[in-house]
Order: structure tokens, then sequence, then C-alpha cells
């Protein structure tokens, strides 16, 4: 009896350690995840990685949040992955916006540099878009983006200011309808959007979703598009 009751004990234990092992192992496991930092944050457990877009959205300080949050928000819904990337020095992830909201950037524009991505899409505001401008990295990957004949684009003062100046839009573009703007184009169009093959250009906070949505359009196709918009309520 005395042999069957320490045999039971040392069973019990053994189970007993275990489960404790287990448990530990688990916790470990979870705690690890959480604090593994994620690269790309913009929607990455809803995206369709079978029709998967990578769309890479540059910010500065002094860019416009309407048009930034707005191209971000949009092209998640279509199902794209979106990057946003701070052109800050020092690879300065926050930026403080053109009215005060301060925004965190999924990584460093140095970090986007040697990737691959379907559309670039430039926000305004100002003087985020000299910031944009001013950007070597940024600007190589537009130049990259041209002659590789992909997307990008860019809205109220980013056409002019950025695209314009460095010879990465032609006439007839659109950009926001001011003086000091519209000088730096060549024939600037007085619509919402404008499409010019690969490049897409659009004039400022109050035409940004229709920017959204046409970019969207580009990359998915338009019964995605009318989707999108119906969903969002967009006429």
């Amino acid at each position: 009896h005395t042999y069957l009751y320490e045999m039971k004990i040392l069973v019990t234990g053994i189970l007993l350690s275990s489960r404790l092992i287990c448990s530990s192992a688990f916790a470990s496991s979870r705690s690890s995840s959480s604090l593994r930092p994620r690269l790309f944050s913009s929607a990455s457990t809803t995206l369709d990685m079978s029709n998967n877009k990578r769309v890479l959205v540059p910010i500065a300080d002094d860019s416009e949040e309407i048009e930034t949050s707005c191209i971000q928000d949009t092209l998640v819904r279509f199902g794209a992955e979106v990057v946003v990337a701070s052109v800050k020095p020092g690879g300065e992830l926050v930026c403080k916006m053109s009215r005060g909201l301060k925004v965190v950037a999924d990584v460093s524009i140095d970090e986007a540099v040697n990737q691959s991505w379907d559309l670039i899409a430039l926000p305004g505001g100002m003087p985020g878009a000299e910031h944009l401008r001013d950007c070597t990295a940024l600007i190589s990957l537009l130049e990259k983006q041209k002659a590789d004949g992909k997307f990008y684009a860019a809205m109220c003062a980013a056409p002019a200011v950025v695209l314009a100046s460095k010879g990465l839009v032609g006439d007839g573009a659109t950009c926001y309808p001011a003086p000091g703007l519209r000088e730096k184009m060549s024939s600037p169009a007085d619509e919402d959007v404008v499409v010019q093959g690969n490049v897409v250009t659009s004039q400022g906070p109050g035409t940004a979703l229709k920017f959204a949505i046409k970019m969207g359009e580009l990359l998915y196709g338009a019964e995605k598009a009318k989707q999108i918009a119906d969903e969002m309520l967009v006429s």
C-alpha cells in the first residue's frame, strides 16, 4: 500500500509539472508575439493576399491630414496594403500635420525605397509638399515608378510643388486652384481628378475621396470601385 501511495504522488507531481511547463510556454509565446514589432500595420489582418496591391503614402510635417487619411482609409477598403512612410530626417516617424494632428507613420522612407509599389500617392499640404519635394529618396521612387510605367499620384499642392518641379507630370494635370500653384503647372485643368496614363492628380481636401476611389478603380477595376463607393455612401 505504501508503494502504491508513493507512486500516485509521483505521477501526480509529473502531471502538475507538465501542465506548468505547457502553461509557461504558452504565456511566453503570447508575450513574445505581442511584443514583436510589425513593419507594416495597415490592414494587416484583412488583406486578400491573392490580389494584394501595395500602396505607399509618403508624409511629412505639415502634410494635409484629410487627404492622407482619406487615401489610406479608402484604399485599405479596396484591399490594398497601404504603407505610410515618413520623409522626416533620422527615421522620425511622428509627423505633425498641417492642422496639428499627429500621425505615426508605419516606416521611414529609407525603409520603403528599395521595395516595389503598385502606387505611390502623395497628399498635399504646405509646406508638407515642399518637404516631400526635397526628399531625395522619395523622388528616386517616383522616377522609378515613371520609368516602370507604374501608377503614381498627387493632390492639392503636391502636383505643382513635387511632380511639376521634377518633370513628373505633363500638360493638363490638376492641382489646388491657387495662383501660386497653378502657375507652376503646364495648362492646368479644372477637373476634380485627372488621369493621364499612369499619373493621377487632384485638387484638394474636398476632392480627396473621389481621388482615392479613382486610384482604387485603377488598381482593382470599375466593379470594385462601384462596390466601395456604394458602401461608403459616395454618390
